[in-house]
Formats: structure tokens, sequence, C-alpha cells
């Protein structure tokens, strides 16, 4: 056995994500026998309690379509959120009675980026997937389509699923499609080479990735799953993507499908949450000599450092850091609302204290809630 199958073989906490292609018709609807056969997998793995599963389930949108009477999934937000509606029921009952068979409970999670790039709401996420782990349930894991908006169109849960398994500290993730791996060409035609092992990102650079499939029922594709991979990699974890049909294979070692080695440190650190999840609602420019104390100095931005602002936004909210060129060189969590920043550009804390009050006395991002994006 390789190392790489060796690891998987190892891993006790494992994410699974599996698309709305691999769990419903192309006309919407779930299909109860893909989900069964879904879930003999997961539980079979579990069965002997040395695994924990966390399930990341796309499929809620898709399966409010039939239902509705809707023939392809709407382009427009408010339909879309009416499908997530219908459908997150109909998936999760689907789940319940499916595990049933075997005993096991699941728990529903629904997530957006705001619940986990803030310090408090990542704390809670984390406690609650891993106290159901704990109580021996599978937590079933979703965007929450009903209430999201820019949310709804982050991509076909692979990120998503790249950020829990960063969040519960998982020792593998495991990506399901309807494509058993990553190829170096158009796996339709005729001597395109399915990758076996990925080391890094120069290993793929020269293949040219494919977008969302025909059915219609997902956002996705081969693209948003390569970058999950790489986020995933990133932060320590390594990744099997492989389609649905040979989950059995990717979660018992067997060779199948495409195994991505980790590359980065495991960490903690709610921050890649941060840099891969949020959606900046306005930006800062920076001096220069303010961008270097923030990216080489791994230091707190100060409104003495700041010489624009765009946007509007509320205290508590991501904002791009930008150097005087318009790059974007860090992402952070603003502590003032748009409308005060101009009054505070270009003055140390003690003179806007002596001014305006002592809760002026302070970091504009600390950098506690800031990530760097371009060292």
């Amino acid at each position: 056995m390789t190392v790489a199958r060796q690891q998987v073989t190892q891993a006790r906490r494992i994410v699974v994500k599996v698309g709305s292609s691999s769990l419903t018709t192309a006309s919407g609807g779930l299909d109860a026998d893909r989900v069964d056969a879904l879930v003999d997998v997961l539980a079979k793995v579990r069965s002997g309690g040395e695994k924990e599963i966390v399930l990341v389930s796309s499929g809620a949108i898709a399966a409010g379509l039939a239902p509705l009477g809707l023939a392809r999934r709407p382009k427009d937000l408010a339909r879309q959120q009416a499908a997530a509606s219908v459908g997150q029921g109909l998936l999760v009952a689907r789940y319940t009675a499916s595990f049933a068979r075997y005993g096991v409970r699941v728990g529903q999670v629904l997530l957006t980026t705001d619940d986990t790039s803030r310090r408090a709401h990542y704390r809670n996420a984390y406690r609650t997937l891993d106290q159901l782990l704990d109580m021996g349930a599978v937590p079933v894991v979703n965007e929450n389509d009903t209430v999201a908006t820019d949310e709804i169109r982050f991509g076909d849960n692979d990120r998503l699923a790249a950020l829990v398994a960063h969040l519960v500290r998982a020792d593998l993730l495991v990506l399901l499609s309807d494509v058993d791996g990553l190829y170096d060409g158009d796996p339709a035609r005729p001597g395109s080479r399915r990758i076996e092992e990925v080391r890094g990102p120069d290993d793929i650079a020269h293949v040219q990735i494919g977008s969302a499939g025909k059915a219609g029922v997902g956002t996705g594709g081969m693209v948003t799953k390569v970058e999950a991979a790489r986020i995933a990699a990133a932060a320590g974890v390594p990744v099997v993507l492989t389609s649905a049909v040979r989950a059995a294979d990717a979660l018992t070692g067997r060779a199948t499908g495409t195994y991505f080695h980790s590359t980065g440190r495991r960490s903690a650190d709610r921050l890649l949450w941060l840099a891969h999840a949020s959606t900046p609602q306005g930006s800062l420019t920076l001096d220069d000599g303010a961008v270097r104390a923030v990216v080489q100095g791994r230091k707190s931005l100060l409104p003495a450092g700041i010489a624009a602002v765009e946007g509007e936004f509320s205290a508590g909210d991501p904002v791009e850091l930008r150097d005087t060129g318009g790059r974007a060189v860090a992402r952070g969590l603003v502590n003032f609302d748009a409308k005060e920043i101009p009054q505070l550009l270009g003055r140390s804390t003690r003179e806007l204290a002596q001014e305006l009050g002592p809760e002026y006395e302070r970091e504009v991002v600390h950098r506690d809630d800031l990530v760097v994006l371009h060292p």
C-alpha cells in the first residue's frame, strides 16, 4: 500500500462532500437509491466506532426543484432560496431515514460564512460539530441557502467542505463527484489520463480544468473541487477526489481517484475562513508604511496608516486592505463603521482619543482579525 493510501486508512475523522448530481435526477428531486447507496458506504466505514464522518451535502436546491414545478435550477436568488427552503427539509429527512436503517442519528448544521469568520461564531460552530461527533451522530452540513445572499453563489459546497475539514480538524477530506478523479484533459476524450497523485500546485499547472456539468442541478465543477483540494491541502488536510460510485474504494484506501497530498501545516486558525470564505464589504487603502507593518510585521492596522476608504460596511464586517496600487494585500474584520473612518484617516489613536473619546484609542483592524493575502 502506498503512503498516500495508508494515510487514508489511518484517518479517524473524515469529511465527505457529495454534490447535487450524485444525489438527484437531472430533472430535480432526490434519488432515494443514490442516497441509500452513499449512506450504506458511510455507515459501514463508521460501524466499528473508530472513524467519525462529517457529511457536507449539496442537493437542497436541486431537491426542491421538482416539488416547486421548476425544470432547472433558477438563476434568480429569490427562487433559489425558495427551492432551498423546500429541498433542505426533504434532503435531511431522506438522510435521517436512510441512516436510521443502521441505528445512526443525523444532525443538521447550516452554516454561512459569517458563522465561521467571526471568532465567537467560529468557536460555536466547532463545538456543535464536535459534540455531535462525540455523541455518535453524523453531522449533515450545508450552507444556509434559504437566507444566504452572496453565500448562495459561493460554489457547489466544495470550498465549504474544505473549510469544514479545517474547522473540525479532520484527518481526510473526500470529495465525491460524477467524475472519478482529475484528468489531464477532457475525461470524455480518448487519451486523457487520470492524475493519481498531486503533491503540489506545480503538478497540475498544465491542466485545463472544466466547469459545471450538463445536468444543471449544481453550481460546481472540477474548478471548485481542485480549489477546495488546494485549500484543504494547504491547511494540512489530504484530499481524495473521486466519483460517488467509488466512495467505498476512496474511504478504504483502494487506488481510486486523485489523491492530493497535504502541502501545509495543520492549524486551528479561523483566519482560513476569513481568507477563503468571506465577502469583503468595502476596502481600506493603506500607505506604504502601513502595508509593511501589516504584511511584513504582522501588526494591527492603525488609523494613521489609512489613506482612503470605500464601500458601506459596519463594525465587524470583513474588508479588503489594499496598497496604493489597488492590490488587495490583506483582509480583516473592521472595528468601525464606514461612516466613522474618514475622520480617523492619518491620525494617531492618542489624538483621536483626546478629541473623540477613549473608545477611539484602538486599532481599525486588530492583527488577530487579519489575514495576509500576498506576503
